[in-house]
């Protein structure tokens, strides 16, 4: 069976899934990766939700509130940025500040998850999806700390986690194509943009249908084509940049191997040309005026 064309998941993000009839796509999504029925009521206002056909950036996000009030910020991105962990950090905080009124009391603070679906390798680490969240472990007695009964039945949460931000990292390349749940099915697309036959997990029957390129009109087609090559062409200049860096990297070490060793031969020749001045009995002055050695190293000779 020929392999079935879908849509990139990125491009979905920004032309397809932000209308409802298609939000059953991204809560398949949601639901998997979060282990808990996800509902979403909206989708609000983020940076790439004013869509521009030359947006030439390698990051897409989208920030949709749930049926428990929370904020989810889902983002794309495929190069690699040194301090991500620090922005995904600053995104948590500003979504925080955004909804808050100022006359609004600590206990109306939102709930913030960020997913974050990575097309490059970020830090050390063995798996593919990774987990943060904010834990109050004990330093004495290594226990966690709960919140308290009056608290539980304020907020209706067991733990201090469950009112903090929380991240999901999907390194989507690490992923070995081996889909071992329903999550795997989803990150399975993520990375190959193909839903296999048999694959299960919530969402993906209609993100078959949604993301099929067969389906879209043909101006939407070929932005899309245009989108692709724009990416690839975006993915080429990266890589371009990094290997003549590289090879200038080289081309410098050579060079300063190549004077290290022309300094080495000639303090050699040097001290070969004053061992013969030496033998044929010239004073040291001499050899140390036509070598540049001193006294102490033709002495030593």
């Amino acid at each position: 069976m020929s392999r079935r064309k879908l849509i990139s998941f990125d491009w979905a993000l920004k032309r397809l899934l932000r209308s409802k009839a298609n939000y059953e796509v991204l809560e398949g999504f949601l639901s998997e990766l979060l282990k808990e029925d996800i509902t979403i009521l909206d989708i609000l206002e983020s940076e790439s939700n004013r869509y521009d056909a030359r947006d030439k950036s390698n990051r897409v996000d989208m920030k949709v509130k749930n049926q428990k009030d929370e904020l989810i910020l889902i983002e794309v991105q495929y190069e690699q940025e040194l301090d991500f962990l620090q922005r995904i950090l600053y995104a948590t905080a500003k979504a925080i500040t955004e909804h808050m009124n100022q006359s609004d009391l600590y206990e109306n603070v939102i709930k913030v998850i960020s997913v974050n679906i990575l097309y490059f390798d970020l830090g050390h680490g063995e798996d593919y999806i990774y987990h943060g969240s904010t834990r109050f472990l004990g330093i004495h007695y290594h226990d966690e700390l709960l919140l308290n009964d009056r608290q539980q039945r304020f907020f209706g949460k067991e733990h201090p986690h469950q009112l903090y931000p929380e991240y999901y990292l999907l390194k989507v390349n690490r992923f070995d194509d081996v889909a071992r749940d329903t999550l795997d099915e989803w990150v399975y697309f993520l990375k190959n943009e193909e839903i296999k036959e048999g694959f299960r997990a919530k969402g993906l029957a209609r993100a078959k249908e949604v993301l099929n390129v067969m389906n879209l009109s043909e101006q939407e087609r070929r932005a899309y084509e245009w989108h692709i090559e724009e990416m690839r062409y975006q993915r080429s200049m990266e890589r371009s940049r990094r290997f003549d860096e590289h090879m200038e990297g080289r081309e410098e070490g050579i060079k300063a191997g190549m004077e290290k060793g022309m300094e080495i031969g000639d303090e050699k020749g040097r001290i070969a040309t004053a061992s013969i001045m030496k033998q044929a009995g010239e004073s040291v002055e001499k050899i140390m005026q036509y070598t540049r050695l001193t006294r102490e190293e033709v002495e030593g000779l």
